[in-house]
C-alpha cells in the first residue's frame, strides 16, 4: 500500500476575539483558539484511518482542512502528493477534488429537503458536467434501497436510510478517499451496526480509503487499520486497534476506554473518570493533559512531549514506558 493522504505539522487557529469596537472599549486583547496543532500522520491507499477523541479535540477540524472546506494556518495536507492550498496547476487541483467526498455527522441536515433523491445522488456528477442517467438508481441499490427510492423525498426516510442516501452521494464521483464525520452519531445502535457494515463492504467493493472521524473508540475498533488519538488538538496516541485496546501507552487513551459504562463484580458501575477538559484558549502549560493525568510528574508541567515512535506505536508521553 501506498500513503494517498500525508498530513505534516497540520496547524489550525480561529480568531474569537469580540469585534474590534468591543475590545477598543472594554480594552480586551485578541482571543485566539488554537483548534489543532502540530499533527502529523499518513493515510494508507485502501485503509480506513480512525481519528478519535472527546469534543472539541478538533477531529472534524482536520477533516475539513483534508477535503478543503478550511485552510491550514500552518503546515500542509497533500493527496496524492498535491496540496489543494499551494498547487497552482488548476487541472491537479480539480483531479484531486474530484477523488475526495465527505459523509457529514447528521443525516437530517446535510440533505437538500427540497430535492428528489435522484438529484441529490447525482449532484457531484452534474456539477462537473458528467453523465448521470441511471447512475443515482444502481447507487441506491449498492447502498441497501430501492431504485424507486430515487423519485422520494428526503422526509420520506428513516436516519439510518438518509444516511445511506448520503453514502450514495459520495460514492457517485467515484472517489478515492471518503472523509467520514461521525457518520453513525446520530443513530441508533442497531442502526449504526448496519451503516458501519456498509460502509465496510463498499470500501472493499470500490478500493475505497477513508478518515474516519469519532468519540467512541468502540465504534472504530473493527473497522480501523490505525487509529488516532487527538487531546486538545494534538495527536498524542497512534497505533493499530489491536496494539491501541490491548496495550494503551497514553493516559489519556486509558481514560477513553475506561470511559464506557462498565461494572465490577457486584453488578454496581464503575466510577467514570473524573476531570473537565481545559479551555482551549487558555492552555495548561507543557503536557495540556497533565492536570487531568494520574500519573503525571513535576516535568509533564513544565515541557510538553513530542510524538516519538514506542513499538509499534506513536506516542506524546514522558512516562509511556
Amino acid at each position: 500500500m501506498s500513503g494517498l493522504v500525508s498530513v505534516r505539522n497540520l496547524t489550525r487557529i480561529f480568531d474569537v476575539s469580540k469585534p474590534l469596537l468591543n475590545r477598543i472599549i472594554e480594552r480586551l486583547p485578541k482571543r485566539k483558539l488554537t483548534a489543532v496543532s502540530d499533527a502529523s500522520f499518513e493515510i494508507e491507499e485502501r485503509s480506513v484511518y480512525a481519528l478519535v477523541g472527546e469534543s472539541g479535540s478538533g477531529k472534524s477540524t482536520i477533516g475539513k482542512m483534508i477535503v478543503g472546506l478550511l485552510r491550514p494556518s500552518e503546515g500542509h495536507v497533500e493527496i496524492n502528493g498535491i496540496d489543494l492550498f499551494r498547487e497552482t496547476d488548476a487541472e491537479k487541483i480539480d483531479s484531486v477534488r474530484s477523488d475526495i467526498q465527505m459523509i457529514f455527522q447528521d443525516p437530517y441536515a446535510s440533505l437538500n429537503p427540497r430535492w428528489k433523491v435522484r438529484d441529490i445522488v447525482i449532484e457531484p456528477l452534474v456539477a462537473r458536467g458528467k453523465p448521470a442517467d441511471g447512475v443515482a438508481e444502481k447507487l441506491l441499490e449498492q447502498v441497501g434501497l430501492s431504485a424507486n427510492d430515487a423519485d422520494r423525498f428526503p422526509h420520506q426516510f428513516s436516519g439510518g436510510q438518509r444516511q445511506r442516501i448520503c453514502i450514495a452521494r459520495a460514492l457517485a464521483s467515484e472517489p478515492k478517499l471518503i472523509v467520514c464525520d461521525e457518520p453513525t452519531s446520530a443513530l441508533d445502535v442497531s442502526v449504526q451496526a448496519q451503516v458501519l457494515n456498509l460502509m465496510s463492504d463498499l470500501k472493499d467493493e470500490f478500493g475505497l480509503t477513508y478518515l474516519f472521524i469519532s468519540h467512541d473508540l468502540t465504534v472504530v475498533q473493527h473497522m480501523a487499520d490505525k487509529i488516532g488519538v487527538l487531546y486538545l488538538g494534538r495527536l498524542v496516541e497512534e497505533a493499530a486497534p489491536e496494539d491501541l485496546f490491548a496495550n494503551p501507552k497514553h493516559p489519556y487513551t486509558r481514560m477513553l476506554l475506561d470511559a464506557a459504562p462498565r461494572m465490577d463484580g457486584f453488578g454496581r458501575e464503575i466510577e467514570p473518570p473524573e476531570g473537565e477538559i481545559p479551555d482551549p484558549i487558555n492552555l495548561p502549560s507543557g503536557c495540556a493533559y497533565h492536570p487531568r493525568c494520574p500519573i503525571a510528574v513535576d516535568r509533564c508541567s513544565r515541557e510538553r512531549p513530542s510524538l516519538e515512535r514506542k513499538g509499534a506505536s506513536r506516542v506524546a508521553c514522558f512516562l509511556a514506558e
